[in-house]
């Protein structure tokens, strides 16, 4: 994968790219990137910035990216660019225009304003930039779209602009030209009064803000629409009345949506869809109840009318509705029927005749089919027209996976919208400067709301209705999740977000309804199916087909396959179904017994010398067979785990607590989590400390004492390991003491104190020795040898080190191996035997990419780099510390990352490019 440019990068990527095969000057890049005042050395930089570049660009950035005496140059051709494809594309749709084809003209532009995507050059941190090329692009977007309303308007659309054009000069409202075009629409649409009250509005705005009048043409039409002026009337080739006795052409589409924001993405693939296909196009817009499935259909019709230029049908099937009836597929097609003019005396009574009729008149038209709220692929199929010139857009809860599969379909999932979407739709409603004056009211809003466009319109219709109201006081009272569903209720069935939802369950058997229920409980943002089997206490065959059912109506999804999720609102409205409390609490017991069981059986995979805790109750899983799985399975339900440990804690299952805690050690060192590791022995030493077992609550106190040690806490992790030790005696349990003296080892060389430090490891050894297995020996074996090597004594620190690697291979302990390899590559570094020292190092590197141990590869990696250094291999020291440099960010190490990246800064100015002449 091509890493992504920095910043300034990006910078000089977006300044090239602008004129590409054009040389730009290293000063004009200079300018763009700082301004007037550039630091010292900015062209310097800037070739870094260039190096870098031509590097995440890949094996083809130096030829993309060419060095000229006087600058640089973009090698790429126009139509590689989209700012040039949308000029070209322009260019072409006037000329059709000009020639009078205004339907190639329309489906060139809509070709072109395809490929915008939110505003222009938003990534690129240029003020430079945003003022000398920003408003121009913005300029040239508008005029597209000016021309796209001339044509749409000279093509009889001028019903379907209304909508979009009151938009329009809300945004931009000193653009005469989106105020004369909405003038005509609403004109011609027979709305005389309102097109004269919007160039009052028009006037009053130029008053106030520029002090002028409107424009000598948007007088003169403002005349027109006051005399009724015949030449403002569309030609009969263009009317929607029927000339002639010619076939109706329904127009049936309620009014786009006033308020619709972001869906570009899913707009774009409707689009695609449409055109990707040879013959008839079925695209089905499949999300739960409130996700803004009709808005979007609708949104998007009214965008491509000029596609349909034989009509629109629409019907609401009533798949999910307050009544809980779908209409009869027979009621809608006599509905179609009766709209294309068919004569009810010609409508045959036999459902298949009328369906035979209603393919037959759509056979040879371009007309768009909306079907939305279906229930089912069955209530849909009679619908679907037989030729190839017709587009059928369809909404549902349901999956209509036979519709997919038998017809061809097209599914596009309908998810919830981006916060910034989110922010966009309550700007929308509320004001840009209502919005921006309370962000973290903004933000509350849109979390307690999870993107569910109908409970943000319920949010905003409520603040939209009481001006005065801070949003502060809105967002406090979706605050409290219990009563969350309450607060988004109007009393109107469809304006709940409770209601709506319970149309997607009316359907649902009381099993199925108990399984949603139960799913609601569990902790964690999803679930997998072996988890959800232990919650509901079903086999895992039956649970799975439940979750398919309850996925198939949009009450769940696998936004990640084999993972199933619910909305956050689905999720209260779940949790207000009936339970029992003891049905709840056995539901949950099952679940934390299951991750428990399974984290013990992954943990035993990834470090089988491990000492076994007290017996914990087999994983009820066979499929943790290697590391591979065993680290997957632990990236994948991380979070899940914390979270049960902390379910588990409220509940006082203590037992499960402290064996959570254990259970996930080693994939937190191993992943290098200090934090979570922390947590979860702060958790487990308080619950060791209640079950009153003293070998439990001696492990729990070390873990917790060495957790704290590796994050710099000396005083806590002496005191705890301290705590540890003197438990293990009162236990009398040698081995526990031998760990406690090994863990402060640990914790006394984190603090600098080597010579305790290698105290505490010799005594671990000894006792090891005595009571331990030897991969134990072993281990402390390496830790004697590299507190030797801390403190200069190289000799004893090498023959430790190799003594434990001949056991640590013997008992094939590989992370023990890595762990030495690493040591052995420091000592022979610090004796100046620097290829001995890559060699140990690169072992120690593929042990610990095998074991997925990302905190010792980040580790040597680091040490690596300074060998590499010492025998003058610059670029594979640079390699080793970027590889390092991302391993420590991945797990949030800054003061390590500060360290490397000054490492690499160092490297980078001896090895800087020289500077281009010119």
């Amino acid at each position: 994968m091509v890493p992504v440019p920095a910043p300034k990068q990006r910078v000089v990527l977006g300044s090239l790219l602008l004129t590409p095969g054009r040389v730009v000057p290293a000063g004009e890049l200079v300018d763009r990137l700082w301004g007037e005042t550039p630091p010292d050395g900015a062209r310097a930089t800037l070739r870094n910035y260039v190096m870098r570049l031509r590097r995440a660009l890949g094996d083809t950035g130096a030829d993309l990216i060419v060095t000229r005496p006087e600058g640089y140059l973009a090698a790429v051709d126009e139509n590689q660019v989209d700012l040039h494809q949308f000029q070209r594309s322009m260019r072409r749709a006037r000329e059709f225009a000009d020639s009078g084809d205004l339907d190639q003209a329309g489906a060139l532009i809509e070709t072109s304003l395809g490929l915008w995507r939110g505003d222009p050059l938003l990534d690129l941190p240029s003020d430079k930039l945003h003022a000398e090329v920003v408003p121009v692009l913005v300029e040239r977007r508008l005029a597209a779209l000016e021309l796209r309303f001339d044509l749409d308007l000279r093509r009889g659309l001028h019903q379907e602009l209304v909508g979009e054009l009151g938009e329009l000069v809300i945004a931009h409202p000193l653009r005469e030209r989106f105020w004369a075009q909405r003038m005509l629409a609403l004109y011609r649409s027979g709305r005389q009064a309102e097109a004269l009250e919007e160039y009052r509005a028009l006037s009053q705005v130029l008053a106030e803000e520029l002090g002028i009048d409107p424009s000598e043409p948007v007088r003169q039409l403002h005349q027109q629409i006051l005399a009724g002026d015949p030449k403002l009337t569309l030609p009969d080739k263009y009317s929607a009345t029927p000339q002639h006795g010619a076939p109706p052409v329904p127009r049936q589409l309620p009014a786009a949506p006033t308020w619709f924001a972001g869906r570009e993405e899913e707009l774009t693939q409707l689009t695609a869809a449409m055109d990707d296909e040879t013959g008839m196009a079925v695209i089905a817009l499949v999300g739960a109840g409130g996700i803004g499935k009709t808005c979007l259909a609708l949104h998007w019709a009214h965008r491509n009318l000029h596609r349909f230029p034989d009509g629109q049908l629409f019907v609401d099937l009533r798949g999910f509705s307050p009544d809980g009836q779908p209409m009869c597929s027979a009621t809608a097609v006599r509905g179609f029927l009766d709209a294309l003019g068919v004569a009810a005396a010609r409508v045959p009574t036999d459902p298949h005749a009328g369906e035979a009729l209603l393919r037959s008149l759509l056979a040879t038209r371009r007309m768009l089919l909306v079907l939305d709220n279906a229930a089912d692929t069955a209530q849909l199929v009679p619908l679907l027209p037989g030729g190839s010139s017709c587009t059928v857009l369809v909404t549902s809860r349901d999956q209509l996976i036979g519709l997919a599969a038998g017809h061809n379909a097209r599914r596009l999932p309908v998810e919830v919208l981006t916060g910034s979407e989110g922010r966009t739709l309550l700007a929308s409603r509320l004001g840009r400067e209502r919005v921006s004056a309370e962000p973290a009211a903004v933000a509350q809003l849109l979390l307690h709301c999870a993107g569910l466009p109908l409970a943000l319109t319920i949010v905003a219709g409520r603040a939209q209705e009481h001006a005065d109201c801070p949003l502060a006081t809105v967002a406090e009272e979706l605050r409290d999740a219990t009563n969350r569903l309450g607060v988004l209720d109007e009393g109107d069935p469809a304006a709940s977000v409770r209601a709506v939802l319970s149309w997607s369950v009316a359907d649902l058997t009381t099993d199925q309804l108990t399984v949603l229920s139960l799913l609601a409980l569990a902790p964690g943002a999803d679930i997998s199916l072996s988890a959800a089997a232990a919650l509901t206490g079903l086999p895992p065959a039956q649970a799975r087909r439940c979750l398919r059912t309850l996925e198939r109506v949009s009450l769940l999804r696998q936004q990640v396959y084999g993972r199933y999720r619910m909305h956050d609102l689905i999720r209260l409205y779940a949790a207000e179904q009936p339970l029992q409390p003891q049905q709840r609490d056995e539901a949950l017991l099952r679940l934390v017994e299951h991750y428990t069981h399974t984290a013990f059986a992954a943990d035993r995979v990834l470090n089988p010398h491990r000492d076994p805790i007290t017996a914990v109750a087999p994983a009820d899983s066979n499929d943790l067979v290697d590391r591979h799985t065993a680290m997957t399975w632990f990236e994948q339900e991380h979070q899940h785990l914390l979270a049960a440990q902390q379910l588990a804690a409220r509940q006082g299952w203590h037992e499960l607590v402290w064996q959570l805690a254990w259970a996930t050690d080693t994939f937190h060192q191993q992943r290098g989590l200090r934090h979570e590791e922390l947590a979860t022995w702060l958790a487990g030493a308080t619950s060791a400390q209640h079950l009153g077992d003293t070998a439990a609550e001696s492990t729990a106190c070390r873990f917790l004492g060495s957790a704290h040690a590796r994050l710099g806490s000396h005083a806590e992790a002496v005191t705890h390991l301290g705590r540890a030790l003197a438990l293990a005696v009162q236990a009398g349990d040698p081995r526990l003491q031998a760990h406690a003296h090994h863990s402060l080892a640990i914790a006394e060389e984190i603090c600098g104190d080597d010579h305790l430090a290698r105290e505490h490891a010799v005594r671990a050894l000894e006792m090891f020795q005595q009571h331990g297995p030897a991969v134990y020996q072993a281990r402390s074996l390496s830790e004697v040898g590299w507190l030797s090597a801390r403190l200069g004594e190289y000799d004893r620190a090498r023959s430790a080190c190799e003594d434990a690697l001949e056991l640590f291979q013997r008992h094939n302990h590989r992370a023990g191996q890595a762990d030495t390899q690493d040591s052995l590559g420091f000592i022979a570094h610090s004796t100046g035997r620097y290829d001995d020292a890559v060699h140990h190092y690169e072992q120690a590197l593929g042990l610990c990419r095998a074991l997925g141990f990302t905190y010792g590869e980040a580790q040597t990696l680091e040490r690596l780099g300074h060998t590499h250094t010492a025998l003058g291999n610059h670029e594979r020291a640079r390699t080793a510390w970027r590889q390092a440099v991302e391993l420590y960010q991945a797990q949030q190490r800054s003061r390590q990352v500060d360290i490397v990246q000054r490492e690499l800064d160092q490297l980078e100015a001896v090895t800087a490019v020289p500077e281009p002449r010119g």
